[in-house]
């Protein structure tokens, strides 16, 4: 009960303090944002400082930090620590770099960023791996809200229906402008999603100060607890927690509101303050999924989605329990829906193509949604197949993470700023992501990789992680014309 409570005020706290830090190294001031000086109707479109707000929590917390902390809880309750000190750190500080850098650069896309501050070379790969991986996002955030649908849905054979009618939505969203459908549908969304949170904390703090073993790792749970050879605490935590502590995924979120704001003075309460609030949400999801583990163990060896429903059925029983499952399919499809915006912005951003036009925007979508369809077709054949999907998505979102934090690092140095508040994070998340590539294997228990003795997947992985400090290092000194301050 002690760390959840610690979590909870190390998260508040940390805004106050280390986000003002961070703020003021970046410098937020009154230069004319993109929302005007590129304002086109769509995609650049001011709107109140309140609705970007929400428009930036639903489209960063997806099931990361309800399903990612559900299994993640089962490393023991120093989850409950490193959720919000990497939220501090790393997450929140990643997602204001990413915005601030969008912002000072006409809401460019992660693509152009990593570009300008990584180089071409870098930026080639980064840029189809990123096309890549949202469409692995989208694929996942709609199998997972159908697959919730349709157990809420009388009968268990309306998993496709659910799926048409989700996805013909995403394309919705993608093509009309921002303003009309996310713009307007968000702020209600958001209002569920927090309902149905505060109802879970309300019961969580009521059951755990009358009981405070509850949010304590009994018995049972050490017997069954993630740790050992298959699940070593570094590097799984961070990829299985893929949303709650820092995701790759949100540098792709953050050009959208980025586009939409009227002054970057907005940034740190929009960037920092929603991936804080995202902290909160991992943390309850966490304490409950706590709870539900030590009351009934049995739970520890079911999925996840099974847990989440006996979450919400036990602390808020069926009626207020629908709705709060009904908060986590809107977690996933809010963020689902975006990631498909930002797959067609990069990709038009890739290929030059200008999106005022409706007829670009639905020639960009069209193969799009045939991948998808096809990861969805693939992903449903078995258990295995999925995943695989949810594993690949996961490192590849990190992946991302570190990237951003690095070109974060060169763009804060080309500028005479204190840039280890993006390298050291930075580092920290390369040397995670390599030594979980080299060490995962199904022999592991895990995700194809390379299958490498965790030892050396993690001395190897310390050592790229310092040659990318050195590269990051050397581009920092590098002057570029025309660059802003």
């Amino acid at each position: 009960m002690l760390f959840f409570l610690a979590g909870i005020v190390l998260l508040i706290a940390g805004y106050f303090t280390y986000g003002k830090l961070v703020e003021k190294i970046v410098g937020p001031d009154d230069r004319i944002p993109p929302a005007i000086s590129e304002a086109d109707g769509v995609d650049y479109v001011v709107l109140p400082k309140w609705k970007n707000m929400m428009i930036q929590l639903l489209n960063i917390a997806g099931v990361g930090p309800v399903i990612g902390v559900i299994l993640g809880i089962k490393f023991g309750e120093i989850v409950f620590l490193i959720i919000p000190v990497g939220c501090v750190i790393a997450g929140a500080t990643h997602d204001f770099l990413a915005g601030m850098m969008s912002l000072r650069d006409k809401g460019a896309n992660l693509p152009k960023i990593i570009h300008d501050n990584l180089g071409k070379g870098y930026s080639r790969i980064f840029s189809w791996f990123m096309v890549i991986l949202l469409l692995l996002v989208v694929a996942v955030f709609i199998n997972i809200p159908a697959n919730l649908c349709n157990g809420l849905l009388p009968g268990n054979d309306n998993f496709w229906i659910c799926v048409a009618v989700i996805f013909v939505y995403y394309v919705t969203a993608t093509l009309f402008p921002v303003d009309k459908i996310i713009g307007t549908i968000y702020p209600f969304f958001a209002a569920m999603l927090l309902v149905g949170t505060a109802a879970v904390l309300v019961v969580l703090l009521w059951l755990g100060f009358n009981d405070p073993a509850l949010l304590q790792e009994s018995e049972a749970f050490q017997a069954a607890k993630f740790g050992g050879e298959h699940s070593p605490v570094i590097p799984l935590l961070f990829v299985t927690i893929a949303c709650g502590i820092i995701s790759g995924f949100h540098a792709t979120q953050s050009p959208i509101v980025a586009r939409t704001m009227k002054s970057e003075r907005e940034a740190r309460i929009t960037f920092y303050g929603m991936m804080i609030a995202e902290g909160v949400i991992a943390m309850v999801w966490a304490g409950a999924a706590l709870l539900i583990y030590n009351t009934f163990p049995e739970y520890l060896a079911i999925n996840p989605n099974a847990t989440l429903s006996k979450i919400t059925t036990y602390l808020l029983g069926s009626g207020m329990g629908t709705v709060t499952v009904l908060a986590v399919i809107i977690l996933a499809i809010t963020s689902g829906d975006t990631a498909l915006r930002s797959t067609r912005l990069s990709l038009a951003e890739l290929l030059k193509i200008k999106q005022a036009s409706i007829i670009n925007r639905i020639l960009i979508c069209l193969p799009l949604i045939a991948i998808v369809a096809g990861l969805l077709w693939w992903s449903n054949q078995d258990a295995a197949s999925f995943a695989y999907l949810w594993n690949y998505f996961a490192w590849g979102n990190q992946v991302l993470a570190a990237s951003t934090l690095m070109a974060a690092a060169v763009w804060l140095a080309r500028r005479g700023k204190q840039y280890d508040i993006a390298l050291i994070p930075g580092m920290f998340m390369t040397f995670i992501i390599v030594a979980y590539i080299l060490w995962t294997s199904p022999a592991h228990k895990q995700a194809y990789g390379f299958g490498f003795p965790l030892s050396f997947s993690c001395a190897l992985g310390a050592v790229i992680a310092i040659v990318f400090a050195i590269c990051v290092r050397y581009l920092g000194k590098q002057k570029v014309e025309g660059m802003e301050e």
